[in-house]
């Protein structure tokens, strides 16, 4: 039984069958109704006479199906979320009549009512295959068409969706009709619709093709952090790149931009409709990296415009293509259009290490993923789909040219404007501009898996003059593939002051093992060489002796923010492979962190920093590295200049983060003994106050938690914080804070409400699951590992995939890091009959442990 899955050769066998002219949706949102909501769907379509195909309905209760004309008995027409369609005609017309269910996983139509003053908000999220779940579709990316929908709601709503809002009709009973007008031709998967008490606000971008009417969307609860200066500012300079460096007027009639509680995703690209995570709009200031981080959304969103809405991939196999070329964009357009012109750090410094970290688990898997059908593209949203993809275009374009690139993306817009395309067409286009083949670059980065490290191999002769240079390339014996790699050798000098600068840098193309660079033959040795200077490329680096020396000593005094943070990668790389210990890693964090210019490695670093201890450093170590850490960075925090970034993060790791860590971890900050808590406490209670810094609530959160974590908050403190925080932040992060308690009542009511239960809402679920595993509270923690693989067996199938993907990665108890532990996942894996996801997710948790016994057995 096919269930929700649908195969790539069913997709194939249907759009050769179907020609879908139009969708007429009609949905009845009646506040009256908190479970379900009315839902009528008219496809108009054409077929092969006397054919046979299906159509795609979710979880529905169905009332009728009317075939061109002919009543279908939904009972006999409708299992397993298809309804089955016979004998068509050429010209067909299909009407279901269904009530749908709303969702609180973030999948369909999501319903959420706001604790801060009982206002409802929906909004839909229909990626991947999820517009079914609220009208009948033919749900795949290559069955394009036109959608008109009407939705009937409160009169006092705001009801957003892809085409202009139309100015509401009444309809009796303090209720009124929206009838949108027909959509540009799109995918189901990028449709929308956003109702509820929204609170709106309206520009207009003014540009090369003309005008752009934008709304910026929030809940009513949010006015007050609605910054929509800045959103507003980021939005207009991504329009005027894109459309110039495009040069295809953007493609659809309005551009509004809806901040949505619960969201599961940081944003999400229909079309002219973009929904984002609410958490966007924080509270309190924020550190430049959430800001950094939040335009990069903003700009990935607008960048799916076109390559995704208007072109749309044929299939999901090039669902990397869709997410890594956003990816890759939006960081160019911060780059070039923005004030964050050094966002390349922030990639190199955050996402680049999330997706080295993936290529080298078990699960790694080509960019481009044989997606054969839904259920392997639902766990494909991973750092290989977006930062190794993103860096593998960033590759491509060294490769190709900046100006050849962007000429081959001109052709490809308007070749396939409102249509579908696969990756072999994006390439052809590519190849016309630069004059290339790049057939061979193509097979090596994309239908290969595994990354590949760079080293040097040189000899200095007796003046300290290279006699030699090459760059040696090597590969993991399970994925053996030498890639070609364009990339800098950057040479850096000591100053009187004692920074590092660079002298210069040599471009040259890396192939096969061995690669001669002769250019820098007689050239004087330099104190630091840095592999992949501009970082061009995708590679793990690895220093000459006299080069990891320098960085050692002087990681800090490095000039460039890029090429530092090339360095903290090649460290944290050598970290995780046991060829740097977790003490030299957190003696190096130490010394470096004060000078950092980067936010995001000021806020990243620290998350490396708690792994290596946690995980990495020999247990007879960790006692005295952790008082290291946390002395370290109090220090740090007592140095900081009022009001900075630098102070706000510091003060923040020190406690603890409770939102999602990547990769996975354990949660803690560095406060761990009694004085620390102490200081924790004082901040809280404001009987000690640190000059520039507001504990608003979102820091009061990380500060409650944390003491809740070292046993110094029970429930009852939890509960008199949520009452000064009533609202949904305040209610998951209480959540969270509960969870973290290290008793075995607390951590039993904390895994019932995010393992076991549906009750508990998709964002709740998260921020429980997000801190479940606390580190030091392996006592606590002992039980859950086979609660843990019992649950792992049925998850996916009893809670679905946001909710199940979400409990397999944070929720192993990493805390148990032994043999035993990796002993007993090892059988379970030998035997399980789970979904492949779910046991995908457990093979990587496993890996984590595996890695680090090899640190610890290394570091001893």
């Amino acid at each position: 039984m096919p269930g929700t899955n649908l195969t790539r050769d069913e997709a194939r066998d249907r759009a050769a069958l179907l020609d879908i002219e139009s969708y007429t949706v009609d949905l009845d949102l009646d506040p009256a109704r908190t479970t379900t909501f009315g839902s009528t769907t008219v496809i108009r379509f054409r077929s092969r006479q006397g054919a046979s195909t299906f159509a795609d309905l979710v979880g529905a209760t169905i009332h009728e199906v009317t075939l061109n004309g002919r009543s279908l008995d939904p009972a006999a027409v409708y299992a397993d979320h298809r309804i089955r369609l016979d004998d068509l005609a050429e010209d067909n017309e299909l009407r279901v009549v269904a009530d749908c269910a709303y969702s609180h996983t973030g999948e369909g139509l999501h319903r959420f009512v706001d604790p801060a003053d009982d206002r409802v908000y929906l909004y839909s999220q229909m990626e991947v295959p999820d517009a079914r779940r609220v009208f009948t579709t033919f749900e795949q990316p290559d069955l394009k068409s036109v959608f008109h929908f009407t939705v009937t709601a409160p009169a006092h709503w705001v009801v957003v969706s892809n085409a202009p809002t139309p100015e509401p009709q009444p309809a009796g009973d303090e209720r009124s009709v929206w009838r949108f007008p027909a959509t540009e031709r799109m995918s189901t998967y990028v449709t929308a619709i956003v109702a509820g008490e929204y609170h709106q606000v309206h520009d207009t971008y003014v540009g090369k093709h003309g005008e752009i009417p934008m709304g910026h969307y929030c809940r009513q609860s949010m006015v007050p952090y609605f910054d929509t200066d800045e959103l507003v500012e980021v939005t207009k300079q991504g329009f005027a790149f894109f459309e110039d460096a495009f040069d295809y007027p953007y493609p659809f009639h309005k551009y509004d931009q809806l901040y949505v509680p619960e969201f599961n995703n940081g944003a999400m690209e229909n079309a002219g409709c973009v929904t984002l995570r609410d958490e966007y709009l924080p509270r309190s200031r924020q550190a430049t990296w959430f800001y950094e981080q939040r335009a990069n959304t903003v700009l990935h969103e607008m960048a799916h415009m076109w390559f995704g809405d208007l072109v749309t991939m044929r299939w999901w196999d090039d669902l990397w293509l869709n997410e890594s070329f956003a990816e890759w964009a939006s960081h160019h357009a911060l780059v070039e259009a923005t004030k964050y012109d050094e966002a390349w750090t922030g990639f190199t410094n955050a996402r680049k290490n999330w997706a080295y970290r993936q290529d080298q688990l078990p699960s790694t898997h080509p960019i481009a993923a044989d997606n054969h059908d839904l259920e392997a593209v639902e766990v494909s949203f991973d750092g290989i789909t977006y930062a190794k993809g993103a860096s593998a275009l960033k590759q491509l374009v060294a490769w190709v040219g900046e100006q050849e690139s962007f000429a081959g993306l001109k052709a490809y817009f308007r070749r396939h404007a409102f249509g579908n395309s696969e990756f072999q067409d994006l390439l052809s286009a590519l190849e016309e501009t630069s004059g290339r083949d790049l057939q061979p670059w193509a097979e090596e980065w994309l239908q290969t898996s595994g990354v590949n490290t760079l080293a040097v191999d040189a000899t200095v002769d007796e003046d300290g003059r290279y006699s030699s240079f090459a760059v040696v390339q090597s590969a993991h014996p399970d994925h053996p593939t030498l890639r070609r790699h364009r990339i800098g050798v950057g040479l850096y000098d000591r100053a009187e002051d004692g920074r590092l600068v660079r002298r210069t840098t040599v471009e040259t193309d890396v192939v096969g093992a061995r690669t001669e660079v002769t250019k820098l033959v007689g050239t004087t040795q330099p104190d630091l060489v840095l592999l992949n200077d501009g970082d061009l490329s995708y590679a793990k680096i690895r220093f000459d002796e006299r080069s990891l020396a320098t960085v050692r000593e002087s990681i800090h005094r490095i000039e460039s923010s890029l090429a530092r943070a090339l360095c903290w990668g090649a460290l944290w790389d050598m970290t995780r492979d046991a060829e740097l210990s977790a003490g030299d890693f957190v003696a190096l964090v130490l010394q470096g962190l004060p000078a950092e210019t980067d936010e995001t490695a000021v806020k990243q670093l620290p998350v490396y920093v708690q792994i290596a201890i946690d995980q990495f450093s020999h247990p007879a170590k960790r006692d005295a590295l952790r008082a290291t850490w946390e002395k370290g960075l109090r220090e740090l925090i007592e140095d900081a200049e009022p009001g900075s970034d630098h102070q706000l993060t510091f003060v923040k790791s020190f406690a603890g983060t409770s939102g999602k860590r990547v990769p996975p971890s354990s949660y803690g900050g560095a406060a761990r003994s009694e004085e620390g808590l102490d200081l924790v406490a004082a901040l809280l209670d404001g009987s000690v106050r640190l000059e520039g810094l507001e504990v608003a609530p979102d820091l009061r959160w990380a500060l409650v938690t944390a003491l809740a974590r070292g046993g110094r908050a029970d429930v009852d403190r939890v509960a008199e914080e949520l009452a000064r925080d009533n609202t949904i932040s305040g209610q998951e992060r209480a959540a969270a804070a509960r969870a973290v308690i290290p008793s075995a009542e607390t951590k039993a009511q904390a895994w019932a409400d995010a393992a076991l239960s549906n009750e508990v809402s998709n964002e709740t679920m998260r921020s429980i699951a997000y801190v479940f595993d606390a580190s030091e509270q392996a006592d606590v923690l002992e039980p859950y590992l086979e609660k843990y693989l019992a649950v792992a067996d049925t998850i996916w199938e009893d809670q679905g995939t946001q909710i199940a993907s979400t409990m397999l990665e944070y929720m192993f108890p990493r805390a148990l890091t032994s043999r035993a532990t990796l002993d007993r996942v090892d059988a379970w894996l030998a035997t399980s009959q789970a979904n492949p996801a779910a046991q995908r997710l457990v093979g990587e948790a496993r890996a984590d442990i595996a890695r680090a016994l090899a640190a610890q057995d290394a570091d001893a």
